[in-house]
């Protein structure tokens, strides 16, 4: 199986929808990257490669999310730009991360990915609030990789 069919068009399409709904209350972006299996070690070393790849790196508030999954790996990873990681708490993205993880180990990955951006997006409004001058600076497609 490929990463592109790890989830069901319809989940992917929920996917999206959740980054939508969760970016009208946020000026942050976020972003969701699948891919069949982690090259590293440590799912975030790999998570940092990827974010600069899409270039999350290069918004203007320097608040991109990125939510990682290697699902033959089984590594899952949220990272944070600099202009989050400046302004939040050291285990900010843990709820998240559990969230997350606790429905792929129930085989629901699609709602574990949705109600993990609604949680971050909930998290991220009261340091990001949206602003009627935001524009939407990455994609809020998911993302695949190998």
């Amino acid at each position: 199986m490929s990463a592109s069919e790890f989830l069901s068009k319809a989940d992917q399409s929920r996917i999206v929808q959740s980054i939508e709904a969760a970016e009208k209350d946020t000026s942050g972006e976020i972003r969701v990257h699948i891919e069949t299996y982690c090259k590293e070690e440590n799912p975030l070393d790999r998570a940092v490669y990827i974010f600069n790849k899409l270039k999350m790196n290069e918004t203007a508030l320097r608040n991109g999310v990125l939510i990682y999954i290697a699902f033959k790996s089984r590594k899952l990873a949220i990272i944070g730009d600099s202009g989050i990681n400046k302004v939040v708490p050291i285990n900010f993205w843990d709820e998240v991360y559990a969230l997350i993880l606790q429905h792929i180990k129930t085989g629901d990955p699609a709602s574990g990915i949705c109600a993990g951006i609604e949680l971050a997006g909930s998290k991220l409004k009261e340091f990001f609030p949206y602003t009627s001058n935001d524009i939407n600076e990455q994609s809020d497609e998911i993302s695949f990789g190998e």
